[in-house]
């Protein structure tokens, strides 16, 4: 476990109590404190991972490229582009991806695209560069081969931060099955170095650091 922090994340007082936070505008109703917002572990995966002390290998700071698959209304991506660079956010539904498109509007570095985390083909000609990190919080079925498509986007050195959620794979397995089926499959391209249950924040989820084989 590590308590360092991607630059940019800080823990800052909210209320008396000290939270992660990140620099930029409010998007989900969360509490703010002179320009800081706070970042809701119960409502982040990322934000869990890093407050459980897992090394994400974010690094933060304006050239950090992160392309995020699952970006829903921009809960985390929008913390995400908060401190890194250029961050591509993929989410396939058309009524939450016009709340990021929102959120994209004070966040010049985000880039929403509308788009099938599934099928990266169909974005292939916008991600052109190799990207820092992935971060996937895909609720699906697949959730490793997701990862393992879009794997081509990732530098020699970048890292996957992944979010499993094992009752999108199979709601009659036991999520320790399902957990490990998935850590199986992504070995076909990723190592793995680091995973750890979400439980304290979001139940039956696992959170997973790998990088490229």
């Amino acid at each position: 476990m590590s308590d360092e922090l991607p630059a940019g994340v800080e823990r800052r007082q909210f209320d008396g109590e000290e939270r992660l936070a990140t620099r930029g505008e409010p998007v989900y109703g969360e509490p703010t404190n002179e320009g800081w917002r706070a970042w809701n572990p119960n409502r982040s995966k990322l934000g869990a991972m890093l407050e459980l002390g897992m090394e994400t290998g974010l690094a933060g700071g304006d050239d950090e490229m992160v392309l995020y698959l699952g970006a829903a209304s921009g809960t985390t991506v929008s913390h995400v582009a908060d401190v890194a660079g250029p961050t591509y956010a993929v989410e396939f539904a058309p009524r939450p991806a016009r709340d990021l498109l929102e959120a994209a509007d004070s966040r010049p570095r985000l880039f929403p695209l509308l788009a099938d985390a599934r099928k990266p083909e169909r974005y292939a000609h916008v991600v052109e560069c190799d990207v820092d990190a992935i971060v996937q919080d895909v609720a699906t079925r697949g959730q490793a081969r997701v990862a393992l498509e879009n794997a081509r986007f990732l530098a020699d050195d970048g890292r996957l931060v992944l979010a499993v959620k094992a009752r999108s794979e199979d709601v009659t397995r036991e999520p320790g099955d399902v957990f490990a089926d998935v850590r199986d499959e992504l070995s076909e391209g990723y190592e793995v170095l680091e995973y750890r249950r979400l439980d304290d924040y979001h139940a039956d989820h696992l959170g997973i650091v790998a990088r490229p084989r």
